[in-house]
């Protein structure tokens, strides 16, 4: 069984999107390994840097999203028309082993999750309805990708920012996370953040199943020569290193770039589009970096 990697910090802006989608390009690319990138943000970031508009619009008429999975697990038909392996599309940007679980820019309601809950609770006559939530936002990502998991040797999760159901359920599901930043105070701060609502997190399921992912490692990113040697950037590490330590931060870290923006612009990512530029460098560096980080016994 493969690795499943989210990708998250509580601040947006960040460059959360663009690592996930050129880590899972640099895998399949340059390690030959077969990669399922799940857009998990409603402004579907991640979607719209491996298809076009066009194709996404057709997609989602099609009810061929993530959302699809959703409501079927809110709602379930007695025999749905569509499975997760109709709703992937494979190869994107025609590069055997990207595989893409496009997102939607309306990925669920939550009232209508909390109701199903709250009939769910009354029917086991449960009272209390946190651990009805907790289950629920522990099992909904990991049963939606259950078909499907021993398929791939990778699963990016790309998180929204903040901490809503979806990126709690991803966090749950996940072996390792990745956390993007850029190297400036609220960036750090929305780092800070996050790890206090992963322990939450992992508190609050202690008592009926264990959450066992992992920070895989800091990636900063937007960064450029003034700024990493300047004061305020050496600050700004040093309380990163203070807080989790200096073998948490990954050494490559990703410059600015204009090749990535043009490569966003044309729905592909730069590793693809421009793999000479500083960026492509980069990213390839920093996948090198994070598969000597994780554990060789898979």
């Amino acid at each position: 069984m493969g690795y499943v990697i989210a990708t998250a910090n509580m601040k947006g802006g960040v460059g959360k999107t663009t690592l996930t989608v050129n880590l899972a390009t640099c895998l399949a690319k340059n390690h030959g390994k077969k990669v399922l990138v799940l857009d998990l943000d409603s402004q579907i970031s991640a979607t719209l840097s491996l298809m076009s508009p066009l194709e996404f619009a057709k997609r989602r008429k099609q009810r061929k999203t993530f959302r699809y999975l959703i409501d079927e697990v809110i709602n379930p038909e007695p025999n749905p028309e569509l499975q997760i392996h109709d709703i992937i599309e494979s190869q994107l940007c025609k590069l055997p082993g990207l595989d893409l679980l496009p997102g939607d820019i309306d990925l669920y309601d939550e009232f209508v999750v909390s109701e199903m809950l709250h009939n769910q609770a009354v029917a086991l006559e449960e009272n209390d309805f946190e651990t009805i939530w907790n289950r629920f936002e522990r099992v909904l990502i990991r049963d939606i990708l259950k078909p499907v998991r021993e398929k791939y040797d990778f699963i990016l999760l790309d998180c929204a920012p903040g901490y809503n159901l979806m990126t709690r359920s991803a966090l749950a599901t996940s072996d390792f996370y990745v956390l993007p930043a850029k190297p400036e105070p609220l960036s750090v701060v929305g780092i800070q953040l996050l790890e206090r609502r992963i322990a939450k997190l992992k508190d609050s399921h202690e008592h009926e199943a264990k959450i066992n992912t992992k920070m895989l490692g800091i990636v900063f990113s937007m960064c450029n020569t003034n700024l990493l040697t300047g004061r305020y950037y050496k600050q700004v590490m040093h309380r990163v290193v203070e807080d989790f330590g200096v073998e948490t931060i990954c050494q490559s870290q990703i410059p600015v770039d204009v090749n990535v923006a043009r490569a966003v612009d044309s729905f592909m990512p730069v590793a693809l589009m421009s793999p000479g530029s500083a960026g492509a460098k980069a990213f390839t560096q920093l996948t090198q970096e994070l598969l000597q980080k994780l554990p060789s016994d898979r």
